[in-house]
């Protein structure tokens, strides 16, 4: 048995689904393929709603319209990222001048193979990848490991990855 079309005086098969409401229930129309296309180019999840409404429910889908649970601690970690993340005052120029430094690198497929290597982020902050560097110096040192081959090759590897940040963050500075 064939589905016909839920449109207007429409005799064409119906094979796709369209929401009848906007609550997300299972409700829905079945419309042929030139209805579902001008249906969806019509459709505006948001139509009616004012400002406020729109922005709780965006912020409600950030966590999948799911009530969420507080963290136990006033101060938890997460708990002030997420409240931050909420606040709309979010102090922009505070918050690019944190990672101002990354604006004057360009990172080619070596950089990145190299950021690979130490399993570090791309971008961070040179300080960093030598504090990085220095503990899998500790790690994989043949001294510390026997004079084994696989640790000796494994350093020299690093290394590598090493002197080519040296080089671009160096080049950029």
């Amino acid at each position: 048995m064939k589905n016909i079309c839920d449109w207007n005086n429409c005799l064409e098969e119906g094979l796709y689904k369209a929401p009848v409401e906007k609550d997300n229930s299972k409700k829905y129309r079945i419309l042929c393929l030139n209805h579902v296309k001008e249906f969806n180019k019509n459709w505006n999840y948001f139509e009616g709603m004012d400002d406020n409404q729109i922005n709780e429910f965006i912020k409600s889908d950030m966590t999948w319209h799911k009530p969420t649970q507080s963290f136990s601690s006033s101060d938890n970690f997460f708990k002030i990222l997420w409240n931050n993340a909420m606040k709309d005052e979010l102090n922009k120029t505070n918050f690019k001048d944190h990672f101002n430094h990354m604006n004057k690198f360009k990172f080619n497929h070596k950089d990145m193979k190299a950021f690979d290597i130490l399993n570090i982020s791309a971008g961070i902050k040179w300080e960093k990848i030598q504090e990085k560097f220095k503990k899998l110096v500790k790690k994989f040192h043949p001294d510390i490991n026997s004079g084994n081959k696989k640790y000796e090759d494994k350093l020299k590897v690093i290394t590598l990855a090493y002197t080519q940040l040296k080089n671009t963050y160096r080049a950029k500075n």
